[in-house]
Formats: structure tokens, sequence, C-alpha cells
């Protein structure tokens, strides 16, 4: 029986969890794990130079042009075009590779490329292709050159000026840019907790404690930043993930209301309804 989505590990045997690969290439050797529904748990970007694909990311389908660079955060449900031919490249990169330093660390968990709060992050590069172009050639390039004590510094830099570079062009792409500040802040902190317990933890009061702050003022932040109350942020957490079990796996209703916390599969039956106006079978028969 199919138990949980598939996930992928990066790449064993590789010197740094650092590569660049070309998408051509990479379909000719995994189509079908690219073109089913799966996890991995290292960032990618991906550059489309060539072709219209439709890319899934969860239940949403990112229509691509030519000269797309579509930014996915690690652990993202995600699926690859298998009827529309396209071409390009991704660099594959994990948290282990890039997060040298505190500052480091903060930076990805903060970057508007894999933690835009709105939508999956893509920019389109014509404008700013030569320098797009010779940031992917400097990485190639540096990947040939004999392995030395310098090479994971001048990847990591590398890589770090892509990003750099994306942002800026990111701000000048109909984006909506976040007040930095207290709410922000909040709202982030509140994110990465969410993310590690809304399995077992369900009650706003649990997380306003846990970042030190009251049940109003948490409220108060994601209102003023996502435009939702706490409670609904929860939720949508819970059903997403519930819906990309029902979707995508065989794992029975029993089962994924225990694995999503619920002591009993009748109240998360009438929980699923409540907030989607369908039973989760129901859900599964149209989704599958």
């Amino acid at each position: 029986m199919k138990t949980d989505i598939i996930k992928y590990d990066f790449k064993p045997g590789l010197l740094q969890e650092f590569e660049i690969v070309d998408l051509a290439k990479l379909y000719t050797e995994f189509e079908d794990i690219l073109t089913s529904t799966h996890r991995a748990n290292f960032y990618h970007v991906i550059w489309f130079q060539k072709g219209n694909p439709t890319h899934m990311v969860d239940f949403n389908p990112i229509t691509i042009s030519p000269n797309t660079l579509l930014f996915i955060n690690k652990d993202t449900v995600q699926r690859f075009d298998n009827k529309t031919k396209f071409d390009g490249k991704a660099i594959l990169f994990t948290d282990r590779f890039f997060c040298k330093t505190e500052n480091d660390i903060k930076y990805l968990k903060e970057t508007i490329l894999f933690n835009d709060l709105f939508t999956i992050s893509q920019i389109q590069v014509q404008n700013q292709l030569k320098i797009f172009s010779e940031l992917f050639q400097q990485i190639t390039d540096e990947l040939l050159n004999d392995k030395d004590n310098s090479q994971f510094d001048i990847l990591q830099n590398l890589l770090h000026n892509l990003l750099l570079y994306s942002e800026r062009e990111r701000r000048k792409q109909n984006f909506t840019e976040i007040k930095k500040g207290a709410d922000l802040d909040y709202v982030l902190i509140f994110k990465d907790l969410l993310e590690a317990n809304y399995k077992n933890q369900k009650q706003v009061n649990f997380y306003a404690k846990q970042i030190i702050i009251t049940e109003k003022r948490l409220n108060q932040a994601t209102s003023k930043v996502l435009g939702k109350t706490p409670k609904e942020i929860i939720d949508n957490r819970i059903l997403l993930e519930a819906k990309r079990i029902l979707a995508h796996t065989t794992e029975s209703v029993k089962e994924i209301a225990f694995h999503l916390g619920f002591e009993e599969p009748t109240n998360f039956i009438k929980y699923f309804k409540k907030h989607t106006s369908v039973t989760p079978t129901e859900f599964r028969e149209k989704n599958t």
C-alpha cells in the first residue's frame, strides 16, 4: 500500500550537496520520477529555457514561458509536465551546502524566492539574460575544475549571487513587498513552528506561547500580513496535507486521520467536510 508521497533525498556520493543538471538529460534518466507527484528534501532553481510546460505545485498549475526561473522550496510537493516538451537547467542544493553561518540560515528562511507567502516565486529573465547565463556558466565551469579547498566557497558565493540577482528581478516583476517589522517577524516564526507542529498542535494558544506573545497579538500580525487569522492558517496547513495524502496515496481515511493527529476518524471527516464541503472520500474520487 502506498502510504505516503514519495520523498527523494539528495544524490549520494557528491563532495557537496550541490549540482547543476540539464533538464533534457534529467528527463531521459528519470522521467517517471519527475512526472510523478513527489517531494525532495532540497531546493530547486529551475531555468525553463525552452517550451511552455505546466509545472504542478500541490494543486496549483504554474504556466511556464521560455526563460522563466522557478524557485521551489524543499519538501514542496510537485510534478513536472509529461505532455509538453521543454529544456533548460536546474540548480539543486541543500541547507547543508548553503548554510555556513547563521546569516545564511536566516537568508534562506526569509528570502522571497523560497518563502513568498502568497505564491510560488518565478521570474522572467529575458531582460537580464546575459547576467543569468554567465552565472549559470560560471557555476558549470567551477564544477568542472579540479576539487580543492576553495571550490565549496566559490560555489556557495556564486549561488548566493544568483539568488540575490533573482531577488532583485523578482521585486521588479509584479511583486507585493511586505513591510519588514514585528508583524512579519511573528508571521515567519509562526510559519516555521506550524510546519513542525501542525500534526499534533492545532490550537492558536500553543503557537502564541512559543512565540511569547498573546493570541491577540499573533492574530493582529497574521491578519495584517496575510489577511488571515492564525486559526485559518492552521486549518489551511492541515487541509493541504490531508488533500496531498488523499490525492496521491492509497492511505485509508482512518490512517490519514491518525497521521494528522485526530483522535477519531469521524472527527477528521467532520473537520474536512466543514472546511471543504466534501468528505475525504469524495475529494479523493475527484482528485485521484
